[in-house]
C-alpha cells in the first residue's frame, strides 16, 4: 500500500478561488474590445511601462536586435529550431488526406487544412523565455499557416533580444513587444494596429492563461494551462542526486509548480529529500522552487512497480520522467501523461529547452484527455463528399427519408425524397401535390 513521506501541504492550484483574476482580466478584455488600441497602450504602460510608438517591430529593428546578440546564441537558436522543425516535420508527414469509395459512386475524403491566422504568445517579463518561440512559431509554419503573429512582453522596460530573434528565425510574420492580457485580447478581437487571429497558442502566467480561458470560443486554443508539473516514477536502481535535481528543475518555474517523486524505494525516497534540501540554497531561483517544492512537493513509496504505474497514471501529470530499469515499460502502463521521458539520459529540462518535442502540454489533469501543442492543433481536418452514381444517390435517399422521419426531420427527408424521385423514379404524394399546384398555377 502506497504512503507518502512528504505530502503537498497546500490545497491543489485547482482548489484556489480566481475570482480576482478572473474579474479584472473581464474587464481587461472588455475595455480592448470597446476602446482598440488606446485600452492596449494604457495597459501597457500600467503593467509594462511600455509605450512605443509602435509595438510591431520593423525588419530594420529586428536586424538591429538579431546583430546585438552572440554569435553563439544565434547558432544554438538555430540548432534547437531544426530539432523541433524536423520533428514537426515527421508529424506533419504522418497525417495523411483521406478518400475512399463507400459505395459506388459514393466518394468521402478529409482534408488537413491549415488555420488562416495564429498568435503566439512568449512568455517573459522576468527572463527571454526563447523556447516557447520555437515551440509555437516552428510548428505554425510546418502546419502551414500563412500568418503568424506573434507577441512578447519587454523585459524590465527593454525589447528582449534573444526571445525576438527566436521569433524573427522561427518564421513569425509580425513581431510585437506587447505582453499579458492586452497582447491576448489584441491577438483575439483585434485592434487598430493588429488584426485578429483565429487560435492562440503558447504558455502564460495565470492572467494569460485565463484571458485564453475567456476568449475561447471567440477563438481557438492550444489549450487551458496551469502551473508545470513534474512527476518522476523511480525504482532502486535510480541515482538520487539525479532525480533530486530533475525535480527542481521544474520547482523553479514558479511556487505553485507540483513535483513529485513515486517510488518502489523508501531509502531512495528519503535519499532524495535530503539532496533536495542541500541544493535549493545554491539556486539562484530558490524563491520559486524553494515555496514550490514545500508546498507542493511529494514523495510516493509504493509496495511495487504495478502500484508505481498506477498511481503515476491516476496524477495525470504534465511531465513524468522514468528512472526504472525498464524505462521503456511505462509506454505500456502508462496512458495519462503530456510527456515521457524515458531513462535517466533524458529529462523535462531538455524537452523544455532543446530535443524537439513541444513542451506546450496538458496540465491539472487534462492529460486524461488531451495531448499537448503539436502540428496538429494547427490544422482543421475538414470533410467533403460527392455522389457520382445517380443510383447510390437513390438508395440513400430512400434510407435518408426513413431515418429523418423517424426523428420527425421533415425537411431532411424530403431531401432524401427528391433524390430517390429524380435518380429512381419513387413517387412521393408530398412531391406530386407540389408539382401539381405549380402546374395548376
Amino acid at each position: 500500500m502506497a504512503y507518502h513521506l512528504k505530502s503537498a501541504t497546500t490545497s491543489s492550484f485547482t482548489d484556489r478561488t480566481h475570482e480576482d483574476t478572473s474579474q479584472r482580466v473581464r474587464a481587461i478584455v472588455e475595455e480592448i474590445r470597446r476602446d482598440g488600441s488606446a485600452a492596449v497602450r494604457r495597459y501597457s504602460e500600467t503593467f509594462d511601462s511600455w509605450n512605443p510608438e509602435t509595438f510591431r517591430l520593423d525588419e530594420a529593428t529586428i536586424d538591429r536586435v538579431i546583430r546585438s546578440l552572440p554569435r553563439q546564441v544565434i547558432d544554438d537558436i538555430v540548432f534547437v529550431q531544426d530539432q523541433v522543425r524536423n520533428f514537426a516535420q515527421a508529424q506533419r508527414q504522418s497525417l495523411q488526406d483521406v478518400e475512399v469509395e463507400t459505395l459506388p459512386g459514393v466518394t468521402l475524403g478529409h482534408r488537413h487544412i491549415p488555420i488562416d491566422a495564429v498568435g503566439a504568445y512568449i512568455p517573459g517579463g522576468r527572463y527571454p523565455l526563447t523556447a516557447s518561440a520555437h515551440m509555437t512559431i516552428v510548428t505554425a509554419k510546418v502546419a502551414g499557416v500563412p500568418r503568424v503573429v506573434a507577441c512578447t512582453p519587454p523585459i524590465r522596460g527593454q525589447v528582449p533580444a534573444a526571445t525576438i530573434a527566436a521569433m524573427h528565425l522561427a518564421g513569425a510574420d509580425e513581431i510585437h513587444v506587447l505582453g499579458g492580457v492586452q497582447a491576448v485580447a489584441s491577438m483575439a478581437v483585434g485592434t487598430e494596429e493588429m488584426d485578429p487571429v483565429n487560435l492562440i497558442a503558447g504558455p502564460g502566467n495565470a492572467y494569460v492563461a485565463e484571458a485564453k480561458r475567456q476568449l475561447f470560443g471567440e477563438v481557438g486554443i492550444d489549450l487551458f494551462a496551469g502551473p508545470t508539473e513534474i512527476l518522476i516514477v523511480a525504482d532502486e536502481t535510480a541515482d538520487p542526486f539525479t532525480v533530486a535535481v530533475d525535480l527542481l528543475s521544474q520547482a523553479e518555474h514558479g511556487p505553485d509548480s507540483p513535483a513529485v517523486l513515486v517510488t518502489t524505494s523508501d531509502s531512495l525516497g528519503r535519499k532524495v529529500m535530503e539532496l533536495v534540501e542541500k541544493i535549493l540554497p545554491g539556486m539562484s531561483t530558490e524563491d520559486f522552487a524553494a515555496p514550490a517544492w514545500r508546498d507542493h512537493g511529494q514523495v510516493v513509496v509504493c509496495d511495487d512497480l504495478d502500484e508505481a504505474w498506477s498511481v503515476a497514471d491516476s496524477m495525470a501529470f504534465e511531465h513524468v520522467q522514468v528512472f526504472t530499469a525498464e524505462p521503456r515499460e511505462a509506454l505500456d502502463r502508462m496512458s495519462n501523461y503530456g510527456a515521457l521521458f524515458l531513462g535517466e539520459e533524458t529529462c523535462v529540462s531538455y524537452g523544455d529547452k532543446v530535443i524537439g518535442t513541444n513542451h506546450v502540454l496538458p496540465t491539472l489533469g487534462a492529460s486524461r484527455y488531451t495531448g499537448g501543442l503539436w502540428v496538429g492543433k494547427y490544422l482543421k481536418t475538414a470533410t467533403y463528399q460527392r455522389i457520382t452514381d445517380t443510383g447510390s444517390s437513390a438508395e440513400l435517399g430512400r434510407v435518408c427519408g426513413r431515418a429523418a422521419r423517424v426523428e420527425l426531420f421533415e425537411g431532411h427527408a424530403r431531401s432524401g425524397d427528391v433524390r430517390a424521385w429524380r435518380y429512381a423514379g419513387e413517387t412521393f404524394d408530398w412531391i406530386d401535390e407540389v408539382l401539381d399546384k405549380e402546374v395548376t398555377a
